[in-house]
């Protein structure tokens, strides 16, 4: 499945800094977190964006990073 611009959501905004909530039950963690999945809005996600994930198989926190125009996904740290 791919992304879904209706699973997004902001959650908080504040000085540049976006927290994002992304809902996708019918996909998993490893789909929604492989790099370029969110390239639907990049334009919207700035570095150091946070996402929450709910997604069929697990749950967690996302930090975004942009690299060459590709939306990735890490571990906070």
């Amino acid at each position: 499945m791919a992304f879904q611009n209706k699973n997004l959501s902001v959650i908080a905004y504040a000085n540049g800094f976006t927290l994002w909530h992304y809902a996708a039950t019918s996909e998993t963690m490893t789909a929604i977190t492989a790099n370029g999945y969110f390239d639907n809005v990049k334009t919207l996600m700035n570095a150091g964006d946070i996402v929450i994930i709910n997604a069929s198989d697990n749950t967690g926190m996302k930090k975004i990073s942009i690299d060459s125009g590709v939306v990735k996904t890490a571990a906070l740290s």
